[in-house]
């Protein structure tokens, strides 16, 4: 809140590279600030605090989404609103502030206009586009001190920053199965294999995401409307892109043409296609949730980055698999994922894994299959 003090008063000015405990503190209110911001979208969760000299808050703010202020320009507002002069301020941010204009001006040069004379970032901006403000602010003067607290910094901005790093959208592969791995039973049926426990949740990751990818196949053969829902069963405030990836067309009739996000029909096979158009959208996280042939099509072409196995403790012992051929004939050329976490949820288990490298380059995305 504007006028509270940090952990200390700070001295007027702090050597070169050095952070003061005010800082310190003010940071870590920056990051619990940036995590109001929602999790999907082109732009990353960021959040500012504005110091005096001696420490105390005059501003905060935070990014709420795009086409809103970023929380540079928002923790100004919050000062002004509280008659607080920023002239030889110390700005407390989570990433770098960007130098350029797109839906809103740039952050440098709100700071420059502010007077404010010192800038703490946690993550310097990987974004091409975005980036240089930490060099436009020293040019002008401006003290500023980059990588503090950067490991917490670059956990707040999650896929968003891989994505931006990797050029490309970050991708969470979502498999549900039995524990002998079906997503169906031999005469195709699949509600419901997991819990409505394990369901829920899924929403909820669906709520978090920009995009939802399927195959034809599993437009046709389950009808999705690929919405994301509450506990409730009402649509959340935010719905994903749905994507349907393959050449046969979505019928005229079917759900997807329904509420929800908006649908794009990538008439393709090849991953890294679909992740190019969908960056041409600014899509920073994209869901893969089926079927075995696509899921199998990302894992072959090394574009998974992230595994979220719902696994249900029932047996089938036929019916398709929850991820199609990969082209692997022997164990040694197996997928590798690394567990991060083990999450129950009712009497299922939710196991979230990271894929490790592949050790054989010579698998390749499948083309001659319909997905």
């Amino acid at each position: 809140m504007p006028g509270a003090a940090g952990s200390g008063p700070a001295t007027p000015s702090a050597a070169a590279g050095a952070v003061l405990p005010a800082e310190l503190a003010a940071l870590r209110q920056a990051l619990l600030l940036a995590r109001r911001g929602p999790r999907h979208g082109p732009n990353p969760r960021v959040g500012c605090v504005l110091l005096d000299p001696t420490g105390v808050v005059l501003g905060e703010g935070w990014h709420a989404g795009a086409g809103t202020a970023h929380a540079e320009v928002a923790a100004l507002r919050d000062a002004a609103a509280h008659g607080a002069s920023t002239q030889g301020a110390t700005a407390v941010v989570t990433l770098e502030p960007c130098d350029h204009t797109g839906r809103t001006g740039p952050c440098t040069q709100a700071l420059l206009d502010a007077g404010v004379r010192r800038v703490v970032v946690a993550v310097p901006d990987p974004n091409p586009v975005a980036a240089g403000g930490a060099d436009r602010l020293r040019r002008e003067g401006v003290d500023v001190v980059t990588g503090v607290l950067a490991e917490e910094g670059r956990t707040l901005l999650g896929t968003w920053l891989t994505a931006v790093e990797r050029g490309r959208p970050f991708v969470t592969l979502k498999l549900a199965s039995t524990l002998d791995g079906r997503v169906a039973a031999a005469d195709g049926t699949s509600r419901w294999i997991t819990s409505d426990v394990a369901r829920h949740h899924a929403h909820d990751l669906r709520a978090e995401v920009d995009a939802i990818a399927v195959g034809t196949g599993t437009v046709l053969a389950d009808d999705p409307t690929l919405t994301a829902r509450n506990a409730a069963g009402e649509p959340h405030s935010s719905q994903p892109l749905r994507v349907v990836v393959g050449h046969r067309d979505v019928p005229a009739g079917a759900r997807l043409h329904g509420p929800g996000g908006e649908l794009v029909h990538v008439r393709t096979h090849d991953p890294a296609e679909v992740l190019r158009v969908l960056g041409e959208r600014e899509v920073r996280h994209l869901l893969v949730e089926g079927g075995p042939t696509l899921a199998a099509a990302f894992l072959r072409a090394g574009l998974v980055d992230e595994v979220h196995a719902y696994v249900a403790p029932v047996l089938l012992g036929s019916g398709p698999s929850a991820v199609g051929d990969l082209g692997i004939g022997t164990i040694g050329d197996a997928v590798r994922l690394t567990p991060r976490s083990v999450l129950p949820l009712g009497p299922d288990v939710l196991v979230v894994a990271t894929p490790e490298p592949a050790g054989d380059a010579s698998r390749t995305t499948p083309t001659d299959q319909e997905v």
